[in-house]
């Protein structure tokens, strides 16, 4: 036994079983049903814990919203894109008990669920196809096949992959003898950054770091990261347990290998890399890396033997010692006895869902973190989770069913005043559009959306008529569309998406080719609709752009703008269009 391991069990041992004090490193468990007075109003399990506190503290729920902006909720949350006015129509018209269950229930079997909650999952481990630091014209460390790995996760969410096998297949689907279909799977360390000068130890420690962080923060909401130079600050996170993690990475290479198990060279350039190569992870021998002393590659301490962190093992902590070790770690992330991994991918789920976290600080699960707003709800959720098969859609299906979720977004009374930022729940959350869901529902207006899929396309060619999801996303230079409404820098781990409102984004909506070509064509397709009156076109337009009919003022603005002379090239359905396409009714959902 080498020193550094006696250390951790004499000194950091304890140190861990003290911690597990602290919420977040105790395994959770299932919740007695909270009592309330308004039994009528829970629909599923959660509404009892959200209302019991709200009744606590005096606050009544929020009525429910209106079945038309419901819809459009939930298809926006569901599949990132509105219902058309088809759909709309045919539910508002549905009068028969489980309307929206139903609805529900055809939304989550869409194809379009996996394109929609693979944009959720992407940013979270830096999805990217290129490197940041491209020197001219050389493209040799980019991932021209990255796509095939954002594929395998449309599909693993469309087939409702259960989470703790997701996360194993992309940590170690070649140990675990993965069909080769779950091969691009291995992406999520495969298209991780790489460096110039690899051969080099400080470049691999920084490559290592990189791995650490992501896999650390997404799955287990840790920053273990932080570990690198000193003992972690606030939680009980040593070095050693740091370089315990990084020696699984330090065992492992980046290759581009073809289905035929060829491995590419690595100085291929991008243009000329075979279409069937994934940019993946193998096994490179077995090491246990030295403590950097202060991170300083020069200064080695003792051999930091490749576990698991301490705070989540106990004082038994054991040894990988198969190949790299990412079989190992696979496993334990992906374990019952593990406290964390159900509760960050339950709280990711819930803030897609709700329109903000239960833990306000979805990657830092830690003591310099924030502790939940409602503990009890998210450690229950977390156990049901895992024992309804770890299933994404399950849980999801109750959140978007829950009396919760359908509450209405705007309220003028009390619980404003005695809860403003709504942390208990008492109304919905509005939210405006991601990058995605807004260019996705203008081209589903103009009628020019396509489902096609594979190789990356630009988001700001005007011709480009894919789902966003399909988008290159560049580390060197992001698009110019994904930046300017707050695509994540894809250089690094991304828990949350800011929302700015900026002068460049509105002269980007009134005079980019795409959104001037996009009210063109919806334009012209309204000009085509039955019938053929303008108060019927105008009320056409609205249903699909905001989920509703105008109001009369509206409609009687509308059609006097309608029936001006056109002051400009543009005519003015073409400008009308424009307006709509832009406006807040389109961009924020209720």
């Amino acid at each position: 036994m080498n020193r550094l391991r006696l250390f951790a069990m004499l000194v950091w041992a304890p140190l861990a079983v003290a911690a597990e004090a602290f919420w977040s490193f105790r395994v959770p468990e299932a919740q007695a049903v909270p009592p309330v007075r308004r039994q009528g109003w829970p629909r599923v399990r959660l509404d009892h814990f959200v209302l019991a506190r709200l009744e606590s503290e005096g606050i009544d729920p929020s009525p429910e919203a209106d079945p038309a902006g419901l819809l459009r909720r939930v298809s926006y949350d569901l599949t990132g894109l509105p219902p058309s006015p088809e759909s709309l129509r045919a539910f508002l018209a549905d009068r028969r008990p489980g309307a929206y269950e139903r609805a529900v229930d055809g939304l989550l079997a869409s194809p379009r669920f996996g394109e929609r909650w693979a944009s959720v999952w992407l940013p979270l481990v830096r999805y990217a196809e290129d490197q940041a630091h491209q020197v001219g014209d050389d493209t040799t460390m980019a991932y021209p096949n990255a796509h095939r790995y954002r594929e395998w996760v449309i599909d693993a969410f469309n087939r409702d992959l259960p989470y703790d096998r997701f996360l194993r297949l992309q940590l170690a689907a070649d140990r675990l003898g993965a069909p080769a279909e779950d091969l691009p799977a291995l992406g999520l360390i495969g298209l991780g950054p790489k460096y110039y000068d690899r051969d080099r130890l400080e470049v691999k420690a920084d490559e290592w770091e990189d791995r650490v962080d992501t896999v650390t923060r997404t799955v287990l909401g840790l920053t273990v990261a932080c570990a690198r130079c000193h003992d972690h600050k606030f939680d009980p996170l040593p070095m050693r347990d740091y370089y315990a993690l990084a020696g699984v990475f330090a065992s492992t290479r980046l290759v581009n290998k073809t289905a035929s198990g060829t491995v590419i060279d690595g100085k291929v350039k991008a243009d000329q890399m075979p279409a069937d190569a994934l940019h993946i992870v193998e096994e490179a021998g077995s090491q246990d890396l030295p403590v950097f002393l202060r991170g300083d590659v020069s200064r080695k301490g003792p051999v930091a033997e490749r576990s698991f962190p301490v705070v989540l093992s106990g004082p038994s902590s054991v040894r990988f010692t198969d190949g790299s070790g990412r079989r190992e770690l696979a496993d334990r992330l992906a374990s019952r006895s593990n406290p964390l991994t159900a509760r960050v991918m339950v709280n990711r789920l819930w803030a897609a869902c709700f329109g903000k976290p239960l833990v306000p600080t979805p990657s830092d699960f830690g003591h310099s973190g924030m502790p939940p707003t409602d503990g009890p709800l998210l450690d229950d959720l977390a156990v049901r989770f895992m024992d309804d098969g770890w299933s994404v859609k399950a849980l999801v299906r109750e959140f978007v069913l829950s009396s919760t979720y359908r509450q209405a977004s705007m309220r003028r009374d009390g619980p404003a005043q005695a809860d403003p930022s709504n942390r208990r729940l008492w109304r919905m959350e509005r939210r405006r559009l991601t990058v995605e869901q807004w260019r996705d529902s203008v081209l589903q207006l103009s009628g020019e959306l396509s489902w096609d899929r594979g190789r990356s396309v630009e988001p700001g060619d005007p011709t480009n008529r894919r789902r966003t999801i399909h988008s290159r996303i560049s580390r060197l230079k992001m698009d110019d569309l994904l930046q300017q409404f707050d695509y994540p820098d894809a250089n690094v781990h991304a828990e949350r998406r800011a929302v700015t409102t900026t002068a460049t984004q509105k002269l980007y909506l009134l005079n980019h080719p795409f959104v001037l070509r996009q009210a063109e064509v919806f334009a012209r397709r309204l000009r085509d609709a039955e019938p053929r009156s303008e108060p019927a076109r105008v009320r056409l337009a609205h249903l699909a752009a905001t989920g509703r009919e105008p109001e009369p003022d509206e409609l009687a603005w509308a059609l006097e703008f309608l029936g001006r002379p056109a002051a400009s090239a543009a005519g003015r359905w073409e400008q009308f269009a424009q307006v709509l396409l832009v406006s807040n009714g389109l961009m924020y959902v209720d």
